[in-house]
C-alpha cells in the first residue's frame, strides 16, 4: 500500500507539514446524559507509512495503538487526508485543517468496536488485546456499521513522540 504518490512535490509537502507531527486534541462531545464532556485524542504522523496514537477520553478511552496509513495532500501547508483500516474493522479518516488548527473526521465504527468499546481498549503491543481486537471485526457485517463524524480542536502541536511509544516498521499493522 503506498503512503504517497510517487510526487517530488506532495513528498517534500508531507515532510515539511506532517513527518513526525505530533496533535493532541480535543472533541466537545456529550456523555450518555448529555452533559459536555471532552474527548481527547494524540495522533502521531510516525512516518509516510504508519501512524501512533492513542485514545484518553471518550468511549474508547485507554486505546493504544499503530497502523499503516495512506496519506492525502489537498493543499500543501494547508490540508491533509489520512485514512486506515483497524484490527476491529474500523474504517478511520481525518482531515488536519492545519491553517485552522482542526481535526475533522469520520469513523465507521465495525458493530464489534463500538458495542464492545471496553473490549477495543489496550494496547496493540499487547498480544491479548491485539487478539481480543480482532475478534471484534468479526462481529457483525460490512452494513453494521456506526458512522461517526466529528470535529476536534488542537489543543497542542508539536513534533517528536511526546509520551507515545515509537515502533518498528516491521511490525505487524493488521
Amino acid at each position: 500500500m503506498p503512503a504517497l504518490p510517487p510526487n517530488p512535490e506532495t513528498t517534500t509537502a508531507f515532510e515539511t507539514d506532517l513527518l513526525n507531527r505530533h496533535l493532541i486534541y480535543d472533541y466537545a462531545a456529550q456523555d450518555e446524559h448529555g452533559q459536555p464532556q471532552k474527548w481527547r485524542y494524540e495522533m502521531w504522523f510516525y512516518n509516510a507509512d504508519r501512524i501512533v496514537y492513542a485514545i484518553h477520553g471518550g468511549p474508547m478511552a485507554g486505546r493504544r495503538n499503530f497502523q499503516a496509513a495512506t496519506y492525502q495532500c489537498i493543499r500543501p501547508g494547508e490540508l491533509w487526508q489520512c485514512n486506515w483500516l483497524e484490527e476491529t474493522g474500523t474504517i478511520c479518516s481525518l482531515v488536519y485543517d492545519i491553517k485552522q488548527q482542526k481535526i475533522t473526521t469520520l469513523l465507521g465504527f465495525s458493530k464489534g468496536h463500538w458495542e464492545q468499546n471496553v473490549e477495543a481498549r489496550g494496547d496493540k503491543r499487547n498480544p491479548a488485546d491485539l487478539e481480543r481486537w480482532r475478534r471484534l471485526a468479526r462481529v457483525g457485517s460490512q452494513v453494521d456499521r456506526v458512522l461517526l463524524s466529528e470535529q476536534a480542536e488542537i489543543v497542542q502541536d508539536f513534533r517528536g513522540a511526546g509520551d507515545l511509544e515509537g515502533i518498528e516498521m516491521g511490525w505487524e499493522t493488521l
